[in-house]
């Protein structure tokens, strides 16, 4: 009878709640992952995100939430900040998917290595975060969190392999580069009339701005020409990807993934990726 007693109360618990060491790996694993995905959302505000109005404070918005709710998770080990940890995980994945399909606050995305590996990392701390704010549930909660997940990561696909990125030859010149005027100065643009940057690194025949760098600094490549009236000498130099980009007056040319309309030069004597941009005068 006491065996019996001991038996069906030792099942009971077993079936009511993880043992211990799982939801201690759990607790860590999603206080982790958050900490992960606030740490990519820090390194993509420090190198171009923080130039983009508004989707540059929320990127910072969300590294600091994220620390301060993976360090609660880590910390105490409570229930109610797992709950949100979880929430805040898949809200910033929503955010992403947005922005993607349709924009966000005036900005488009682009599809990133750092933006999908992010959209993973949200989709794994929701899970774990969920799981740890749900210990003993049983299979249903199981099945409700592995369910939507499951389509979190579904999404995640298809506004991945939808959205536009840069290519690996950077933006195509399709038409002759024009001029615009910008802050009382006359600079360089595309035939799209989206502003034309120079990077301090770079040399005539030498681009320094290549993998993370070109997907928010796309480089212009093809063979355009100088519109009517337009002084200085455009050429192209061979990139480390075997792509041509275009040269004005010896300086290797890019686009920036911030300027989302023409007349913009927000990333005008910025400081990323390792050296300053700026537009490109016309030459006298």
């Amino acid at each position: 009878m006491a065996t019996d007693r001991i038996s069906r109360h030792s099942g009971a618990g077993a079936g009511a709640r993880p043992g211990r060491p799982i939801a201690v790996a759990l607790r860590l694993t999603g206080a982790g992952l958050i900490l992960a995905a606030a740490a990519v959302h820090l390194d993509l505000y420090l190198t171009g995100y923080r130039s983009i109005p508004v989707i540059g404070g929320l990127f910072l918005l969300q590294v600091v939430v994220g620390v301060g709710l993976g360090a609660a998770v880590l910390v105490t080990g409570s229930r109610l900040a797992a709950a949100a940890g979880a929430l805040f995980a898949l809200a910033t994945l929503g955010g992403y998917l947005l922005s993607l399909w349709t924009g966000l606050f005036g900005f488009t995305e682009v599809r990133t290595a750092a933006g999908i590996a992010a959209g993973v990392i949200e989709v794994a701390a929701f899970a774990t975060l969920a799981a740890t704010a749900r210990p003993g549930k049983g299979a249903p909660a199981a099945a409700a969190i592995g369910g939507v997940s499951v389509a979190a990561l579904a999404l995640l696909g298809v506004a991945v392999a939808g959205a536009g990125g840069p290519s690996a030859g950077g933006t195509p010149a399709t038409a002759a580069l024009r001029t615009a005027t910008i802050g009382g100065e006359t600079v360089l643009t595309d035939g799209r009339g989206s502003t034309l940057y120079w990077f301090a690194p770079d040399t005539p025949d030498r681009s320094v701005c290549t993998r993370a760098c070109a997907q928010y600094w796309p480089p212009l490549t093809g063979t355009p020409a100088l519109g009517p009236g337009i002084p200085g000498r455009l050429g192209t130099i061979v990139r480390p990807d075997g792509s041509a980009q275009v040269t004005y007056d010896g300086h290797p040319l890019y686009t920036y993934i911030a300027d989302t309309a023409p007349g913009q030069a927000r990333g005008d004597n910025i400081n990323l990726n390792g050296g300053v941009w700026h537009v490109v005068p016309t030459a006298d």
